[in-house]
């Protein structure tokens, strides 16, 4: 047990454990908050005040049952229970029944229609004639079509199509016009075995030795990072998830975060293989960091991957009632890409810092629209598996969480923290951070950076 030390931020604890494993207790007094503290705003700079005072939540109205706030979050885990309001399931209900409804409409008096090729017609027309009043008719193989082939299909398709189009145009131009030349950075498209292309990106130093791997679970907003991990002798690469910045699928629609796993899981092989020799960790923040955390969970991954950075990590997630586990299943079936507008109303702020919140909500690779339920589901069950798995994480893990997090759970992370089997675990409480650790203000973004920098050195110096 490492004592408190004074850093440019502030810590509540950090325990680390290395090559023998032991119980594990609670790492202080921990008590995570659930308030947060206004945005910073200057007073020399009237436009960031500005800023600040149009993105900070808004104080709830006299007599007014709850607070009504904006939504400034694109991570989904943080709206699982507005997905599930009182509001949402009401609207949601509505839809259910007159689905329903209109399955049960009767049907009767309308003509059966068969489609056939022309040739199977005029065979059928054929065998038809020779066979005539016979019992033994037989008929032309019957046609189906596609569901892309009906008009209603087509047209959201085509839109899907037009949307990642657009999307990737932009991440490959950011790509292009990066103009950093202590870096060479390069983007590919990454093809799944489900034949999904997938946006990744790699930073790599202009000088010095390629000595390590970082992988990151998602690539865009973490440029920056990238390239201080380059000064350190770092190859970094990363690979946009499904559904997400310039990949394909229709935006923060995640039919299955197993897909996720498995395309990460192939991901990580196709760099392992382009740099032999070289040690390789990996990167995930909240969702992305459970998606890392279920890779890791495969020997096979585990083998190959010499550790894992964690921030924020969605591995607590649970809805406000203990009915809506039954429902989110079947409401995801029959409505999975329905977004709920409720979950607008129960956002919180990411960060304290106003520009940062600024970029971030008028990206538009980054997704700030209300969370589709199927992918609300999905984090569900994700995080259900990771919680009953806690303790066959054994890879070397460093986990980063900032108490006034509101969006993912710190206690969750402490409870992964003690459970898990690893014997090289580290975990920082970062009191009064906010949920994106990376892009909080100066200097912690600076302070945070350079821990998970250390840590990653400490290991492949070994």
């Amino acid at each position: 047990m490492v004592s408190l030390r004074t850093t440019a931020f502030a810590t509540i604890s950090i325990r680390t454990h290395k090559t023998e494993p032991q119980s594990h207790g609670k790492v202080g007094n921990f008590k995570p908050k659930r308030t947060y503290p206004s945005l910073e705003t200057r007073s020399s700079d009237q436009k960031s005040l500005a800023i600040a005072r149009i993105l900070v939540v808004m104080e709830p109205r006299q007599g007014a049952s709850s607070p009504s706030t904006l939504m400034l979050t694109s991570g989904a885990s943080g709206r699982i229970s507005a997905l599930f309001s009182l509001h949402a399931l009401k609207s949601l209900l509505l839809l259910i029944r007159a689905v329903v409804l209109l399955l049960l409409m009767p049907f009767r008096g309308r003509k059966r229609v068969v489609l056939v090729s022309a040739n199977a017609a005029e065979r059928s027309k054929d065998e038809r004639s020779e066979s005539s009043g016979g019992s033994n008719r037989k008929v032309g193989p019957v046609v189906r079509v596609p569901a892309t082939a009906l008009p209603w299909r087509r047209a959201a398709s085509s839109l899907v199509e037009q949307e990642v189009a657009a999307r990737r145009a932009l991440a490959k131009k950011r790509v292009v016009q990066d103009g950093d030349e202590t870096v060479v950075r390069d983007y590919s498209i990454f093809t799944t075995a489900r034949g999904d292309a997938l946006f990744t990106q790699s930073w790599r130093p202009v000088n010095g030795e390629n000595r390590f791997l970082f992988a990151f679970c998602a690539s865009g907003r973490y440029s920056n990072f990238a390239k201080k991990l380059n000064a350190n002798g770092f190859n970094v690469y990363g690979m946009d998830w499904i559904g997400h910045g310039g990949s394909d699928g229709l935006h923060a629609y995640v039919n299955s975060l197993d897909d996720a796993v498995f395309d990460l899981k192939s991901f990580i092989g196709r760099v392992l293989v382009e740099n032999p020799g070289l040690p390789c960790f990996c990167f995930g923040h909240s969702t992305g960091a459970s998606i890392i955390l279920k890779a890791a969970l495969d020997p096979k991954v585990e083998a190959c991957i010499s550790g894992i950075v964690l921030t924020s990590p969605a591995v607590g997630v649970q809805p406000s009632h203990s009915i809506y586990t039954i429902l989110a299943p079947i409401v995801s079936l029959l409505l999975p890409r329905y977004q709920v507008g409720a979950a607008n109303k129960k956002g919180s702020v990411v960060s304290r810092d106003p520009e940062e919140l600024v970029a971030k909500y008028s990206d538009p690779l980054v997704y700030t629209g209300s969370i589709r339920v199927r992918t609300g589901y999905e984090i569900l069950r994700i995080a259900a598996y990771l919680q009953q798995n806690l303790k066959q994480v054994r890879v070397p893990f460093l986990l980063l969480h900032g108490t006034a997090d509101r969006l993912t759970d710190p206690d969750a992370s402490l409870k992964l923290y003690e459970q898990a089997s690893a014997t090289d675990k580290t975990i920082r409480l970062l009191e009064g951070h906010l949920h994106d650790l990376l892009f909080e203000p100066e200097p912690e973004r600076e302070a945070i950076m350079k821990e998970i920098i250390e840590w990653l050195n400490c290991r492949v110096e070994r």
